[in-house]
């Protein structure tokens, strides 16, 4: 199990995922070495990953969520097989055993050019299947998604690790054939340093510096935090399906944002309106939070849950034997 002061690692790294080590420790008030030496048992282990991502936007493409209904036999070679793509991400086992829910980066729009969006419906097993457009992310102030099921940092903490970082500004540009190497060495290791970026790309390490924070400043690069919850002491993880009202959606889309059992909230196309990823320590946790905050918001019509049974990917990292791994070794 782990502490608070690991939470306040990864809820730092997830308000500013290269901030130096020195300026994290300053920040919650320990020394640099505690910082880096709990960093490093956490990323060794395989519970945390930090990985440097190229924006869909970019590339103009966008996220769907897919709800595959499959014979039961064969959900699980279904589900292994397409969290080993590249295109899916946060792939996962439904309670039941018989439904895969995961994402998959397509061209925006109609989704109707992708090879595997075209290839999924005439699939033998599948017997149903739901593809819906993740229209708009709700993130909460200071935050990129769950941190550890509370917010362990003040928002003094938060804006002290965010008040330097630029907002981007318009649509971001489609990063170039020389970023290839830098993408890919940041796809490994998100944090990697200046000097192993150098190597991976034969620049100097000013040439990095610049096009990272160039990168960073327009959008085109941004940054995911893939964390094991249940190492951290939360076992229950579901997806809500919920219809709101549509007038209400976006204040309740960002209502959700602000709450710690939420770690990704979303707009959605289809019959439901809106989804969120809800991770609690426990089934009693999961009620109490459903009874409660959910249940006080206003302009809920409906929902559906889907409870994880078992997680096979994470946004780009794959889950093997109890670890966050890059895909190629899983």
């Amino acid at each position: 199990m782990h502490d608070d002061l690991d939470r306040k690692i990864i809820h730092g790294l997830y308000c500013a995922p290269r901030t130096s080590f020195r300026r994290l420790g300053e920040v919650i008030g320990v020394s640099e070495q505690t910082v880096a030496r709990r960093y490093n048992a956490l990323r060794r282990d395989g519970v945390l990953r930090v990985v440097g991502l190229s924006s869909p936007t970019a590339h103009g493409r966008a996220d769907w969520i897919a709800r595959l209904r499959c014979r039961p036999d064969a959900a699980g070679p279904v589900a292994d097989s397409l969290a080993r793509r590249p295109e899916v991400g946060y792939a996962s086992v439904a309670s039941g055993g018989s439904e895969i829910i995961c994402t998959i980066r397509s061209t925006a729009g109609t989704g109707r050019d992708d090879v595997l969006l075209r290839q999924l419906p005439k699939a033998t097993s599948i017997l149903d299947m739901s593809v819906d457009l993740l229209i708009h992310p709700f993130t909460a102030p200071g935050t990129a998604g769950w941190a550890g099921g509370r917010r362990s940092l003040t928002d003094g903490q938060v804006r002290q690790l965010t008040e330097q970082r630029p907002a981007p500004t318009g649509p971001p540009p489609a990063p170039t054939d020389e970023d290839r190497p830098l993408f890919e060495a940041l796809a490994q290791d998100g944090r990697a340093s200046h000097t192993h970026l150098a190597q991976a790309t034969g620049w100097s390490a000013a040439r990095v510096a610049r096009r990272l924070e160039a990168l960073e400043a327009t959008g085109a690069l941004t940054y995911g935090i893939d964390i094991l919850t249940e190492r951290l002491g939360y076992e229950l993880n579901a997806i809500l399906w919920l219809q709101v009202d549509l007038p209400e959606l976006h204040r309740i889309g960002e209502e959700l944002a602000r709450h710690d059992e939420c770690a990704f909230v979303s707009a959605t196309s289809g019959r439901h309106n809106l989804m969120a990823v809800v991770i609690c320590e426990d089934t009693p946790a999961f009620y109490h939070y459903l009874s409660g905050r959910l249940a006080g918001i206003e302009g809920i019509r409906g929902y559906e849950i889907s409870v994880r049974a078992r997680r096979l990917k994470q946004s780009v990292s794959l889950i093997h034997h109890g670890r966050l791994v890059h895909p190629a070794l899983g």
